[in-house]
């Protein structure tokens, strides 16, 4: 069976998945192709061309088309639940009850128009709705080749009215034990806190989880953001998640959270310095955002975590690599499974996921990312030689040890490798590369490659075998999703890569996973004796991580960089 799963039902992180016979096939966001951060707007038709040119078969070949956003009926609690609570905003409350699957009605349209432009033929493909939540509980239970029942834990925004998502998978199947609903959310909380602290709502997110270390929790309790409930919680909306006239305004553009709050807390942070108090609230909102989720898994997953250990965690609250520290930490965690794709860009996977065991494919565990274009030796040297722009390239016999060699005599090295990753995260395909021993190497990519905030920080690339002793346990950890606290020992062989709290989100290399990166770790093993590269990824601020051989000289021209390993080619400025 041949589904295709595309996203883009809230306006933002479009994407297109394919999986045939129940094979992951292709995977990629719309942003990579279209050059846009997130795509607001935009259906994923350059990424669904994408993934049908890959799996080299037509659009009127494809069985299902499913799509992660469907209709809530009347009698479920959740438009009640958004009418009760945005009693404040009577047009919207009235809407919902009246009128509540209006924004399905919208997008399902142009999830059709979008399928005719890529050549669906909608006579013979069925069109089938997924909710947002089961798309992202999919994204992760069905990917996560755990077999063992299974805690499944949903951290999201909101998807058509639920916020929050807690359940189990057994057998292949999704059951429901608890959803919250708008505007109920542990995620739109952060993201208002977002917004207060100067960044982007669905972009900023991780900015305030690495301002967080800087700051001290405790000087001051942001507790009356969230109101406990009997076995729940309540947003309070006097303060954030607002909508209507509660909004706060400022130039003109209305913020998900009110006036009450400038009054409580001060002015909204302008400008890239991480200064206080505003550490100290992003240090408070991180705080209150783990007690939150710890406190709810506990309530509605703890039985099942005391059975088998085993947990799936997706949603954009799932990329909150500190709270999934914190996971991991507990006692009756043995094993968690973060979908690397976990914001919305991964729920045309999720989608594609849940029709395809619904309609009983097998699917098997998610091992790498690896999904989206790759090109050949051939299509670089092209693109290479129609640049307007001089520069000096050679073909390499072995790209992984002059990389190595170039990394360890303090550059850092735009690496750019094999097919593009699928979801946020730079894991050895689309990366600028450092040796994390060189002081000022992180300082140096911020300022003058990534043209980003100083103060935020590095992951490293661990090859497998340093793994357990840097990080001090065996937990699996391929994708960048977890940090764990580093070894004394090796927080002075890594100090570029290591945060201010002593954490590492470290990405744990395996030869089955990437054979020439782990080649390169390698490569640097020998020459430093640190089996470890920072890594982060190949795309200026504001601008999506470089797909083609294109995007990557459009980046390497527009910045500092003085090395780029295309494929095969190592490629300098003539003033190298």
């Amino acid at each position: 069976m041949i589904i295709l799963g595309l996203s883009g039902a809230l306006n933002h992180d479009p994407s297109a998945a394919l999986l045939i016979d129940g094979e992951v096939v292709a995977a990629a966001e719309e942003e990579r192709f279209v050059r846009v951060k997130h795509a607001r707007n935009q259906m994923p038709l350059e990424s669904a061309r994408y993934c049908l040119s890959q799996a080299n078969i037509r659009a009127r070949d494809v069985d299902v088309v499913c799509f992660p956003y469907a209709p809530i009926s009347l009698f479920s609690a959740a438009r009640w639940h958004y009418a009760k609570r945005y009693w404040y905003a009577p047009d919207r409350a009235l809407d919902a009850l009246a009128n509540g699957n209006r924004r399905f009605r919208r997008n399902r349209k142009r999830v059709i128009d979008a399928g005719e432009q890529i050549g669906i033929d909608w006579q013979k493909t069925e069109f089938v709705p997924v909710e947002h939540h089961l798309a992202h509980a999919s994204s992760a239970y069905h990917l996560s080749g755990f077999k063992e029942k299974t805690a499944i834990m949903g951290v999201d925004g909101k998807g058509e009215y639920a916020t929050t998502f807690f359940g189990y998978g057994e057998n292949g199947r999704i059951h429901r034990i608890k959803e919250f609903f708008d505007p109920d959310s542990l995620s739109g909380m952060y993201g208002a806190m977002t917004e207060y602290l100067g960044f982007d709502m669905l972009d900023g997110e991780y900015k305030v989880m690495g301002m967080a270390p800087y700051g001290d929790p405790t000087r001051y309790d942001l507790s009356r953001l969230i109101q406990p409930r009997k076995k729940g919680f309540a947003v309070n909306t006097r303060y954030i998640s607002t909508v209507g006239l509660r909004r706060y305004k400022e130039n003109g553009v209305g913020y998900y959270f009110s006036d009450k709050l400038i009054e409580w807390l001060g002015p909204r942070r302008k400008g890239d310095v991480a200064d206080e108090p505003y550490i100290d609230y992003a240090a408070s909102v991180q705080k209150l955002f783990e007690v939150w989720c710890l406190d709810l898994m506990n309530i509605y997953l703890g039985d099942i975590l005391k059975e088998t250990g085993k947990l799936a965690f997706a949603g954009g609250g799932a990329l909150n690599v500190k709270l999934n520290q914190r996971i991991v930490a507990h006692e009756h965690v043995k094993e968690l499974f973060v979908q690397p794709a976990s914001g919305d860009s991964g729920t045309s996977l999720g989608a594609a996921t849940y029709v395809a065991t619904e309609r009983g494919d097998k699917l098997n565990k998610m091992t790498h990312v690896y999904l989206g274009p790759g090109y050949t030796n051939e299509r670089c040297l092209e693109t290479l030689q129609a640049s307007r722009t001089p520069l000096v390239f050679e073909k390499l016999d072995d790209p992984p040890r002059r990389t190595a060699e170039l990394l360890a005599e303090g550059h850092p090295v735009a690496w750019f490798q094999g097919r593009m990753e699928f979801g946020p995260r730079a894991l050895g395909a689309r990366s600028i590369l450092g040796a994390p021993s060189v002081k000022g190497i992180a300082e140096r990519i911020n300022e003058q490659i990534k043209f980003r905030e100083r103060w935020r920080p590095f992951c490293p690339s661990v090859i497998d075998r340093s793994a357990r002793e840097l990080i001090q346990t065996d937990h699996p950890a391929p994708f960048m999703t977890i940090t764990f606290d580093v070894a004394e020992s090796w927080k002075s062989r890594i100090p570029e890569v290591v945060h201010a709290d002593g954490t590492a989100r470290v990405q744990i290399v395996t030869r089955e996973a990437n054979e020439r990166y782990y080649t390169l770790l390698e490569e640097m093993e020998k020459l430093t004796g640190n089996g470890v590269v920072l890594n982060t990824s190949l795309n200026r601020r504001g601008e999506p991580m470089v797909c083609s051989p294109e995007d990557a000289l459009d980046m390497f021209f527009g910045s500092d960089l003085q090395y780029l390993i295309l494929e095969d080619y190592l490629v300098t400025k003539p003033d190298a």
